[in-house]
């Protein structure tokens, strides 16, 4: 049965080039911090960095998301020079070699952001939703890129401080409404929607999300499910993060069960395989 949610053909405009998402596609996570939840350190150099992008384009990631600031809980504050310079120098360097790259750019602050689309990056990944930089909406007015709209309660510093909700579908839902809303008044079409897992969500905060993730659809926008080798997976199994790629691959099979239509992701080939068995099975006529 296909999914009614989205019409078969919609698409996000990434500087001109149309990504279909009536197939799921994934985003492939760059971190270019020393201290990332997983991988902090590994891509610190832009030779590094491209070899991973490579890599990734080849195993079918549509769309590279970059970020210069880790915001795992308790997470070491970064300076804006300093996470303008972990991102800027690698976009130029991924367009230079990869032009027809799909680049996204993961922060919250407006002049980063600005910053990388000037650079040719064609996305925000905001996980804040402009609440922790107003300068965000003055660029997402300038230069109207698609946007990825997360929901997030309270701070990277404090936000697994015992989140609490008294409704929690609920909640996320309406505060994802009035920013669609918002984005809409400033005509901005191409909204991804990420109900943020383990951003101020308890472990059972986040599978109680997974398992209402239909609920989302309601909002007629797609949605996108970053959970890869997160701690939902770590903490329920009692397991390291080194080992949590099985783990990831379950719960991404469940999303897309669900709705999902953007996998982002640290393992590309498998979430593509999850994809192509996802379809295989939601196509078969037998």
């Amino acid at each position: 049965m296909k999914d009614t949610y989205l019409l078969d053909n919609y698409s996000i405009n990434f500087n001109g080039n149309l990504l279909n998402l009536n197939t799921p596609i994934v985003m492939s996570i760059l971190n270019t911090t020393p201290d990332s939840f997983f991988d902090g350190g590994n891509y610190n150099s832009i030779d590094k960095a491209l070899l991973k992008v490579e890599k990734d384009l080849e195993n079918g990631a549509s769309i590279i998301d970059i970020g210069g600031y880790s915001s795992k809980p308790n997470g070491r504050e970064v300076s804006k020079d300093e996470e303008i310079k972990r991102t800027i120098p690698y976009i130029e360097s991924i367009l230079k070699r990869f032009p027809k790259c799909n680049l996204s750019i993961d922060t919250f602050r407006g002049k980063v952001a600005a910053l990388a689309l000037e650079a040719g990056a064609g996305m925000i990944n905001d996980i804040s939703a402009w609440n922790l930089d107003h300068e965000m909406l003055e660029t997402i007015k300038k230069f109207q890129p698609p946007y990825v709209l997360m929901h997030m309660k309270g701070h990277p510093k404090n936000m697994q401080s015992n989140p609490t909700y008294t409704n929690l579908i609920k909640e996320i839902l309406s505060f994802l409404i009035k920013k669609i809303e918002l984005l809409d008044q400033i005509g901005i079409k191409d909204v991804l929607l990420d109900p943020g897992f383990g951003f101020g969500k308890s472990l059972e905060h986040n599978f109680s999300i997974l398992r209402n993730l239909e609920s989302f659809k309601t909002l007629n926008t797609p949605i996108l499910v970053g959970i890869s080798r997160k701690s939902m997976i770590t903490n329920h199994l009692k397991i390291n993060k080194l080992n949590s790629l099985n783990g990831t691959t379950a719960l991404n099979m469940n999303a897309l069960s669900k709705g999902a239509k953007v996998l982002r992701v640290h393992d590309v080939l498998p979430a593509m395989e999850c994809i192509s068995l996802h379809e295989k099975i939601k196509n078969s006529n037998e």
